[in-house]
């Protein structure tokens, strides 16, 4: 059982007031001037200021929100005894307490009389992938074939979350492309025309990339449409296969019949496989995305290429394989090889290197050409024979999207405006009154006027809700002199929270019969929702938001010496480690503090590798993601075990225990660290002789103006130097360019500020559990009330995340527990 380091501090505190009962107790203005003149003034006055912080005018009472953060620092360095230094005189456990128990009742006192800026969400807008969701639940049908965000400007974050409503700006520019989407949207899903279906047909003329074309000229006279390589690669030779009679696409927007005859070749090959990069046991997979001619170049990655479809090739013969699609106008289907080959251009180069032999009197060259590779060697690829388009496919009933906007009778211009308003109810999340129907109504009636006809005026009004603020923005009807949210209000901050969606038809009528704002209630939804697998709505945004899983890939490793990362697609597969790991934590409400350490963890065959796990020879890709013990794994089990993690805190190209301890203070702490001074100097200054990371910072920290922060921050870097920047374990650096060097063995022990000491990534994790979990949850609870309420918690908040730590604390910390009380808090529940 861990001992709150605090109870501790109690514990001793009581026993040294039994002893000196009879000594009177100084007032608290009195005791803080001296401890802080004993103990912190040598280093913390007006003339040395280490760190920043100058102590000497520091009094009670507090007077100002600067002073209020002064002291929560001090209350969070006696706590984790980081001060005074460890070589300095140390204050006994009972004036320790007592410091830090007149400083949290100061700062108790001072919330009370201090203004703040006002603990009150700023009216904010759907963030980009709101905005996405929003309409496709609207529309009834996925929309990211068409792009809609795709031009919009980046989003700004605030401590890299995406929903805080003081950083969702609205410029002019974000504006137009709202008008530009609305009709991109409506005029592709509800004005298309009408046609009847058709089929295409195509068995010839596939050609292919410029570099491929005149060996499959030659060798097949472009009768196969083959696929070499992965899509994602450098030289872009075969990963796509595009239709070249069919480039123009599909009229209208549609579902569309694909039938494909295909096999995969060659996958006995007798080459050595890791020429390709390629795993032969497993079957090869080929997938189906949009391509458009007039976006880009149709063989290299387009900016709107989601996965339509995909299906294992089988070998033993051609086969015929059929999808359903979606296609917007104008995008014709293209094929990949999502487990193929990493790159062709240097598999060719290296076949014909290593088996020339082979070919010896079936060429005249030295080399052998990729014809006569095409025809007599062994590649592994997947030929493509026979291609069958047919749609648009009619849909029973009528379309989805006509049905989700007008009903189940579709348009009647009859109803129209009654149609419409029942559109805009949803689209507004809430009633809709006078105010809300009169554009609408004076819309309709003006495009009319203008001899439109009643479905395109109506289809024009859809576009007028689609850009309104009410559907744009969180938009309160609560009153202004209410404190706590209105029904609906508390519906959409909820729905958003949780599915990064709008409220389903339980939610707001929870909503509607006024019964949302009670506890009882709320808990029910909220427990409902959280069950849901909408809820990845709110895993996938608060990773990315709190554990930075949105920048994973953004500094990726170089291609040369990390062929794996891309061959396999790492990244994707670490994030989804985090997240199904989170999930599971959630789901059965387990104890945050496995997010520092776990006893399982859950892996595909590709993460299995990266571990070396035992798995790794029993997992099959088809198996997906499933969940394996760490039990006696001394190099995983926990959040900073996991690859995902250790990718997104270094470069891509080496680690940096800095780099890696600002991720850990930030992000698990809750401490981020003071940014360094304006004349700080570079880590590789006067490195000469330096052998590894260690060193060089040893070297760094020997100048007085850099040892202060690093003391703080490298000892939660040392420890995860066994991993590398992909979070591979090792035990060795790099091998020096100098051959006659060794490589650098890692050294991941350290020493806390506090003097803890580990000697390896596993005692460092139980220094974590033991003496900072407190932090952790404290961080995690601040995290979901700014992620959820769309507001950074201030310091007047700090009193109610006290009160929700300890009813977390008393509840067993479960990550179910802590999610639905900070949803139930009157922090969530407020403007």
């Amino acid at each position: 059982m861990r001992i709150d380091p605090i109870c501790c501090l109690l514990i001793f505190a009581v026993a040294a007031w039994r002893g000196h009962a009879a000594e009177e107790k100084p007032e608290p203005p009195k005791l803080v001037e001296t401890f802080l003149g004993k103990y912190c003034h040598e280093c913390h006055d007006s003339s040395v200021q280490k760190g920043d912080r100058d102590f000497e005018k520091f009094a009670l009472p507090l007077k100002s929100v600067p002073e209020l953060i002064d002291a929560r620092d001090i209350i969070d360095q006696l706590t984790l005894k980081e001060m005074p230094p460890k070589k300095a005189d140390q204050p006994s456990d009972s004036e320790r307490l007592a410091m830090i128990r007149t400083l949290r009742e100061a700062t108790t006192t001072a919330y009370g009389k201090l203004e703040s800026t006002g603990s009150r969400t700023v009216m904010r807008r759907l963030s980009s992938r709101e905005y996405e969701n929003t309409l496709a639940a609207l529309f009834g049908r996925r929309v990211d074939t068409l792009g809609l965000t795709a031009d919009f400007p980046k989003e700004k974050t605030s401590q890299h979350i995406d929903t805080i409503g003081k950083s969702l700006v609205t410029s002019g520019f974000l504006v137009d492309q709202y008008f530009h989407s609305a009709n991109k949207l409506v005029e592709a899903r509800l004005g298309k025309p009408t046609i009847e279906p058709k089929t295409w047909h195509f068995n010839s003329h596939f050609v292919q990339y410029e570099e491929l074309s005149g060996s499959h000229k030659a060798a097949f006279d472009y009768r196969y449409l083959n696929l070499y390589e992965q899509p994602n690669t450098d030289t872009r030779q075969g990963g796509y296969g595009h239709i070249e009679d069919f480039k123009q696409g599909v009229p209208v927007a549609g579902l569309y019949d694909l039938e494909v005859e295909a096999q995969a070749m060659h996958r006995d090959t007798h080459y050595d496989p890791k020429i390709f990069g390629i795993d032969f046991s497993e079957p090869f997979i080929m997938g189906v995305v949009p391509g458009d001619v007039t976006k880009g170049h149709i063989h290299y990655p387009q900016p709107i290429e989601p996965l339509l479809a995909s299906s294992v090739v089988p070998d033993d013969k051609p086969s015929v394989l059929k999808f359903r699609v979606w296609l917007e106008a104008g995008q014709t289907p293209r094929f990949i090889f999502p487990n193929g080959p990493y790159e062709s251009r240097a598999s060719v180069i290296q076949v014909n290197q290593r088996y020339k032999d082979e070919f010896k009197g079936k060429t005249k060259n030295a080399d052998v050409s990729r014809t006569v590779l095409l025809q007599e060697g062994k590649l592994p690829h997947i030929r493509i024979s026979d291609i069958k388009i047919h749609g648009p496919v009619r849909e029973k009933g009528g379309s989805v999207e006509e049905i989700a906007i007008f009903g189940k009778e579709g348009f009647n211009a009859d109803r129209a405006l009654e149609q419409l308003y029942a559109f805009a109810e949803k689209a507004y999340r809430r009633p809709i009154n006078d105010s809300d129907r009169e554009p609408i109504r004076a819309l309709y009636v003006k495009r009319q006027a203008e001899k439109h006809t009643p479905r395109q005026a109506a289809l024009d009004a859809v576009k007028l809700i689609l850009c309104s603020p009410s559907f744009l923005y969180f938009s309160e009807i609560t009153e202004e002199s209410e404190k706590r949210l209105n029904p609906y209000d508390l519906a959409t901050r909820l729905s958003y929270g949780l599915w990064a969606l709008p409220p389903d038809d339980q939610l707001l009528a929870a909503a509607k019969s006024g019964k949302l704002t009670q506890d009882d209630e709320l808990k029910k939804q909220i427990v409902r929702m959280i069950a849901d697998e909408r809820i990845s709505g709110f895993v996938n945004g608060f990773l990315d938001s709190w554990l930075g899983l949105r920048d994973l890939g953004s500094q990726p490793p170089p291609r040369e010496t990390n062929r794996a990362y891309y061959a396999e697609d790492l990244p994707a597969s670490m994030r989804n480690e985090a997240r199904i790991f989170f999930t599971d934590l959630l789901k059965n409400n387990a104890s945050i503090m496995q997010f520092i350490h776990a006893d399982h963890s859950f892996v595909d065959k590709k993460l299995a590798k990266v571990y070396d796990l035992p798995e790794k020879d029993k997992l099959r890709l088809k198996d997906g993601f499933q969940k394996v013990s760490l039990k006696g794994n001394n190099h995983r089990g926990g959040l900073l075990g996991m690859a995902a993690i250790l990718t997104v805190s270094a470069n891509g190209v080496e680690t940096s225990p800095v780099m890696r301890g600002v991720w850990v203070t930030e992000n698990i702490l809750g401490i981020p660290p003071p940014p360094p001074p304006d004349v700080v100097p570079a880590i590789d200054t006067d490195v000469t002789g330096a052998t590894s990371i260690r060193d060089r910072l040893e070297k760094h920290r020997a100048d007085p103006t850099c040892a202060e922060c690093h003391r703080k921050i490298d000892p939660l870097g040392f420890s995860l130097e066994n991993f590398d920047p992909t979070g591979r374990w090792r035990v060795n650096y790099p091998k020096p360019k100098d051959p006659k060097k060794p490589a650098p063995k890692v050294d991941p022990s350290g020493e806390f500020p506090s003097g803890e000491v580990y000697t390896d990534f596993n005692s460092f994790k139980k220094i974590l559990l033991n003496t900072r979990s407190d932090l952790l949850s404290r961080h995690l609870i601040r995290q979901t009330l700014a992620y959820t309420s769309g507001r950074q918690m201030e310091l007047a908040d700090d009193i109610l995340i006290d009160q929700l730590q300890e009813k977390v604390r008393t509840q067993g910390l479960g990550l179910r527990t802590l999610l639905t009380e900070c949803l139930m808090s009157d922090i969530f529940r407020s403007r």
